[in-house]
């Protein structure tokens, strides 16, 4: 399968979750409007993106087999190795990923942490040891770190991100509400969750009531 464009791979990880919750409901088979209605996206986009997956047959009747389309999709986006990550800001935002991760999926280890306050240092959170920055190198080095999470104060943001980048990461997913820069060959992946919401306000005060609240 060639490279896969980087839309597609957010809607294949989208697909991923909603299979997931399918499995947990004890449900053997998905219909592909199923997977568009919950993705967000057009019928004929889930069957266009189904042509990267022949070897997973479906029925009109049936649909296709979860379980079976799922290995799928992740022998494609995933490799069975183990991916490891640090993250960089042990604040509210830093320790709520931790624990989100902790035994989540067993492809994707968070290895440690890193924080300036002296009180965080030296200690244990959701089974992830906390470090002095100083040390980032060292041991990006030695567990052989590929992603950084970045979850400091916009002021520092840029900061942490010029380090890793020293520190040899090749991917950085940054929490904090700051464009920051990145030389070629690392990918960036920004989440505002700031702008989410407000957007998401934005547009919940423009929606017209439903009606069948007002009966």
């Amino acid at each position: 399968m060639p490279r896969i464009p980087q839309r597609a791979v957010e809607r294949f990880f989208r697909y991923c979750q909603f299979l997931h919750s399918k499995v947990e409901a004890g449900s053997e088979f998905v219909f592909s409007h199923e997977l568009a209605a919950a993705v967000g996206v057009s019928p004929e986009q889930v069957r266009r993106d189904f042509m990267n997956f022949r070897q997973v047959k479906g029925t009109p009747q049936r649909g296709y087999p979860v379980k079976e389309f799922m290995a799928a999709l992740y022998s494609h986006l995933e490799s069975s190795s183990l991916t490891k990550m640090v993250l960089v800001g042990v604040g509210n935002l830093g320790k709520a990923i931790l624990s989100y991760f902790l035994r989540r999926r067993p492809n994707l280890s968070i290895v440690a942490a890193f924080d300036l306050d002296p009180e965080k240092t030296d200690r244990i959170y959701s089974g992830c040891r906390v470090h002095h920055p100083s040390q980032l190198e060292k041991v990006v080095a030695r567990e052989r770190v590929a992603v950084g999470i970045i979850t400091v104060p916009a002021s520092v943001a840029q900061e942490a991100a010029d380090a890793l980048v020293r520190a040899g990461v090749k991917g950085i997913v940054n929490f904090a509400p700051a464009n920051i820069r990145l030389p070629r060959g690392v990918f960036l992946e920004h989440i505002d969750i700031t702008l989410a919401l407000e957007k998401t306000a934005y547009f919940a005060r423009s929606m017209r009531p439903s009606k069948e609240f007002h009966k």
